[in-house]
């Protein structure tokens, strides 16, 4: 990939890492910034590059792209900076914290016709866009449910709730599943242990007009990693696994209904494995990024996207807040 294009990273901490070493192995890091001076000076040190000051970062003509990796509440503000002096934006999820703060970032992005992409990272995995390409060549025929679980003894987060921390991954995989369909009603309950007003975990239902549905389940306390997307059809079912080793990560099912009087069974084999390319899913990511911002498109993860996920998670609160459907 070429190296001409010049992105500069906001956000040196834990994934900010991980951002900056894909950056710089792709060619293109041209600088770090971080509010804490001493946190971009070790990364600019580590990576080969300059510290910045976000003054300067958003002065210089040849950076055309920025990563922002920071805290949820400060992304609206960090994307709106930077659209207004022409780069183009990637942003961790959450996209934000509000679907008005959302908006609006898509709303710049759209003005200053520069990509907004935002980091729904599973979307990039070859598992994933396998499965899709195998649904909607009709492998499992009529999609019918969905059961999403992301499930981990993961960093538990004192000001943004599993909600915002976790569930972006899994109702970026639903907009892809189902075209971004308008869900008719979500229904959402959630739980609290370790930090008052924050939700360490969600249980999910989401009903579609098209006859679809889904089931999410995310949660911060648990001892076993459950990272599993089940993606179930007329004929069939599609598993994704993402705790499973690359050979065994994507696994078809096929199976049928078969009745007779009264009894109604499902027959089916023990599934096979889908041959998949290894492929680092962060780097798929951020070289799509670097080709929306060469070549002008629209990245697979894009702002509009974002919304939908943003809208939806809303509709989550709500449904946790009052008790009952939204």
């Amino acid at each position: 990939m070429s190296n001409s294009t010049q992105i500069a990273l906001i956000g040196c901490g834990m994934w900010g890492r991980n951002i900056a070493r894909n950056l710089k192995q792709l060619g293109v890091l041209a600088g770090v910034c971080d509010s804490n001076p001493k946190a971009a000076a070790d990364f600019a040190a580590q990576f080969d590059v300059e510290p910045l000051t976000m003054e300067t970062l958003l002065a210089r003509p040849d950076i055309e792209g920025v990563c922002i990796v920071t805290a949820a509440p400060s992304h609206a503000e960090l994307a709106l900076a930077c659209f207004a002096a022409g780069k183009a934006v990637y942003v961790e999820k959450p996209l934000a914290l509000t679907v008005d703060d959302a908006a609006a970032m898509v709303d710049a992005a759209d003005i200053a016709k520069k990509p907004l992409m935002v980091g729904h990272l599973i979307r990039h995995h070859e598992a994933f866009k396998a499965l899709c390409r195998m649904v909607q060549a009709g492998a499992i025929g009529a999609l019918r449910h969905l059961r999403l679980s992301r499930i981990a003894p993961g960093r538990i987060r004192a000001s943004e709730s599993v909600l915002f921390d976790l569930c972006p991954h899994d109702l970026a995989l639903v907009a892809a599943l189902t075209d971004q369909e308008i869900p008719t009603q979500v229904h959402c309950h959630g739980f609290i242990h370790v930090t008052p007003g924050v939700l360490d975990g969600i249980a999910a239902q989401l009903d579609f007009g098209s006859g679809i549905t889904a089931s999410l389940q995310a949660n911060w306390m648990n001892p076993v990693k459950i990272h599993n997307l089940t993606v179930v059809g007329d004929d069939g079912a599609l598993v994704f696994d993402d705790t499973r080793p690359w050979a065994e990560k994507l696994t078809q099912y096929t199976f049928k209904i078969s009745r007779e009087d009264q009894f109604i069974t499902l027959d089916h084999d023990h599934g096979v494995a889908v041959p998949l390319e290894e492929a680092e899913p962060l780097k798929e990511e951020l070289k799509d990024f670097i080709r929306a911002i060469t070549t002008g498109g629209q990245p697979l993860t894009h702002g509009h996207e974002a919304l939908y996920v943003q809208r939806i998670m809303a509709r989550m609160q709500q449904s946790i807040d009052q008790g009952q459907p939204a």
